[in-house]
């Protein structure tokens, strides 16, 4: 198997298939014709098990071409469907862990942040807006506003970097990005929603874990993700960083 299609496999069994995403690569194929997860998972499967002709590879969520980890397929059309429902249901479990510039005003270092979003889709950004207000948008259509929540616990902060650990509740559209910006922590590397810190196209935001229902077994299963070499750069303690290993709640077929 070449370069291009070598995937790092988390957790696998007949109906998913859960990797580890590099930043800085697609989930799914765009206009720019870039090599995405599901074409390497596609690659992947049809490799290791022979299989002739389009390899079914189902996209049950996303995540953002400059952010790592955790990533959830599914392999057949039933369990795309019940693990798509599940998400749309916010019934699955994102822990996120992220670095940011400064760090949270609460003392105890946790909270959690509720607000509205809306998406402009020309620009393709994220924005805090008072709850429930249409936002006018190009061409005379309005953008509706949706509520985001997550949860956030402070890790370790140095110097002015924290790491934080979020429970990511709804799924919004750049939700842990703008919202942890909306409060003067922008994410390190994420350029477009305020940091000062450059990191060559990648965030320092990480799917960590992801906890979901399997689809015909029924029961939980926990999938974790290390996180990138390239995090040793924020000094942060050793031990923080390094416990992050892949962990799962049953063993794959």
């Amino acid at each position: 198997m070449t370069d291009r299609f070598l995937l790092s496999v988390l957790f696998e069994d007949n109906h998913c298939l859960a990797v580890l995403k590099p930043a800085g690569v697609l989930t799914m194929g765009d206009r720019t014709g870039d090599v995405s997860m599901v074409e390497m998972a596609r690659e992947y499967l049809r490799r290791k098990y022979d299989k002739p002709g389009n390899v079914f590879v189902g996209v049950v969520h996303r995540l953002d071409r400059p952010v790592s980890g955790v990533l959830l397929l599914a392999r057949t059309s039933k369990a795309a469907a019940r693990l798509s429902e599940q998400f749309r249901k916010h019934s699955v479990r994102k822990v996120y862990h992220c670095v940011v510039e400064g760090r949270p005003p609460q003392r105890e270092g946790e909270g959690e942040l509720v607000d509205w979003l809306v998406k402009k889709q020309a620009r393709n950004v994220s924005r805090v807006v008072v709850e429930g207000r249409t936002q006018k948008a190009e061409g005379g259509r309005r953008d509706s506003t949706k509520e985001a929540r997550l949860s956030y616990r402070c890790l370790q902060s140095v110097g002015g970097l924290s790491l934080l650990e979020i429970d990511l509740q709804t799924g919004r559209s750049h939700q842990i990005r703008v919202q942890l910006s909306s409060r003067g922590m922008p994410i390190c590397g994420d350029v477009k929603y305020g940091s000062q810190v450059r990191l060559d196209g990648w965030l320092a935001l990480h799917a960590a874990s992801l906890t979901f229902e399997h689809p015909t077994l029924r029961e939980p299963i926990t999938v974790t993700a290390p996180h990138p070499a390239g995090w040793n750069r924020f000094q942060l303690e050793a031990g923080v960083i390094d416990r992050q290993r892949s962990a799962f709640g049953r063993t794959g077929v």
